[in-house]
């Protein structure tokens, strides 16, 4: 399914629109949830939860947004969390030039690589500015994060880039009032904020965006000390290296044995993620682990893994899932002259945990589970657009249609939706034929349609109509309830 058509989608039926739509000046990467993706969203978060944060017994914390430049410089994003940028000699123009490169030759620019070599590959594929063809100077750097100043003084601050350093600086604290025992994971959801240069496509590139994190802490001397693993051996994970030619199919534990994975620990949270993601109702057999070469990797991994969608517009990263040593704790130690070892109860010695990141960009997910779940069929004369949402996640669960609203029947289905609105996402809906309103409520992906009809009135009994097959059936009033709750197990 097209771009074009989800977009088209998000915006009439309320998931997603620009922020300051209205006003002509609106900065570029920003954007709203309307109300169904919200409850989309929330629905995700709250799956995410379950199936990765409770699941392991994980902890959970909420940090500030805006963070001390201390914590910046001990992470090293003050100096290297730029990207490369040119400026066009003859009209000003300014570009992030790896984008650009890759979007007019198909060739990947490396993280690390060198500006003197992405200078090289410009000159080797000719490129020029594209709004006046004038020739470009060379590469620069631009650093991504926004500055704040605080209080009247204004004293330097950040908005944080990613949510993870308030985890780093908080783990020592997080460790010790929860007890906790390694391997750790410590998990945050919540927005960040890069000053992307050329923001696009929505939800896929956005100055301000919601991340859900979790960092593992772990004891780089047990990585393969992990007897939760058996849970997920089995599990099938799609590994991809590029200069491969195809998917590498295997199990988290043949994984391990070819030295696909380098320890179980990565392996397990590995498989933890696929199965997550299988369950949102994303086309796994789209989906692949991509290994980052060492000049892909961002500046703290030494081994790291991209999760990545396959979509229309080309394969998008939904995941990063770094191990990144003990870099950013040595960082923050160093900066912060505190201690943050921590006592291993395993063996009762001191230890500098290590991390292991699985870093998820919940508005892309969002719109790989549209993408994924849009399908188009024809219905006689008319086109049926359907979103085929898991009935856990569906923004919608049941729309509540009296067949009229006279004769007693709109009275009745107003009870049945003050019934079950409290329980369950409903929509009162009796405006216009049935026909029409089956389409909207398909269009946001509720997986039944409740109709009241004259036969209601006379055994108590109501037409239920699934979504995705569009077959119909009598259930009872008093058992509807039941029904729902059965129908939403995850």
């Amino acid at each position: 399914m097209s771009y074009d058509k989800v977009m088209k989608l998000a915006l009439e039926r309320g998931f997603y629109f620009p922020s300051c739509e209205i006003y002509s000046d609106a900065p570029a990467g920003f954007w709203e949830y309307g109300p169904t993706g919200l409850n989309l969203k929330n629905k995700f978060i709250e799956l995410w939860r379950r199936q990765l944060i409770r699941r392991d017994g994980m902890l959970e914390i909420d940090g500030c947004q805006i963070m001390s430049k201390s914590v910046f410089v001990a992470s090293g994003h003050i100096s290297n969390f730029t990207d490369p940028v040119v400026k066009c000699t003859k009209c000003g123009s300014t570009f992030r030039i790896d984008r650009y490169i890759e979007e007019k030759t198909g060739q990947r620019v490396p993280e690390r690589l060198a500006d003197s070599e992405i200078d090289a590959l410009i000159l080797q594929h000719n490129l020029k500015c594209p709004n006046c063809k004038g020739d470009f100077g060379k590469v620069g750097r631009f650093n991504m994060m926004f500055r704040v100043g605080i209080g009247p003084a204004s004293e330097e601050a950040y908005l944080r880039p990613e949510t993870c350093q308030s985890i780093f600086v908080d783990f020592s604290r997080v460790f010790k009032t929860m007890r906790g025992r390694l391997p750790l994971g410590v998990a945050q959801i919540g927005k960040s904020f890069r000053n992307e240069i050329a923001p696009r496509q929505s939800l896929l590139r956005l100055r301000e965006f919601y991340q859900a994190e979790i960092e593992v802490f772990c004891n780089p001397s047990r990585l393969d000390e992990m007897p939760r693993f058996e849970e997920v051996k089995d599990t099938i994970l799609r590994l991809f290296k590029d200069g491969e030619a195809v998917v590498t199919e295997v199990t988290a534990q043949e994984a391990i044995a070819r030295d696909l994975v380098p320890n179980k620990l990565v392996a397990y949270y590995l498989a933890l993620l696929t199965e997550f993601y299988e369950k949102t109702g994303i086309d796994i057999r789209k989906s692949r682990f991509r290994r980052l070469s060492d000049v892909e990797k961002a500046f703290y991994a030494s081994v790291a893994f991209d999760f990545e969608v396959e979509t229309s517009t080309g394969w998008l990263e939904l995941v990063a899932c770094n191990y990144r040593s003990d870099y950013d704790l040595k960082g923050h130690a160093n900066t912060s002259k505190e201690s943050l070892e921590v006592v291993d109860p395993a063996d009762q010695k001191k230890v500098l945990p290590h991390v292991f990141e699985l870093s998820m960009g919940i508005d892309r997910s969002i719109y790989t589970i549209l993408e994924h779940s849009y399908y188009e069929e024809q219905v006689k004369e008319e086109t049926r657009a359907v979103l085929k949402l898991k009935p856990y996640l569906a923004p919608v669960v049941v729309g509540i249609l009296p067949l009229m609203t006279k004769e007693g029947l709109g009275e009745k289905a107003r009870k049945i939706h003050s019934d079950l609105k409290l329980d369950f996402d409903t929509f009162y809906d009796e405006s216009g034929s049935i026909g029409r309103r089956y389409r909207r409520l398909e269009e946001v992906g509720a997986p039944f349609a409740i109709t009241i009809d004259q036969t209601t009135m006379q055994d108590d009994t109501v037409t239920v109509r699934y979504r995705d097959t569009m077959q119909q059936e009598r259930i009872k009033v008093p058992e509807l309830r039941q029904f729902l709750h059965n129908s939403l197990r995850i």
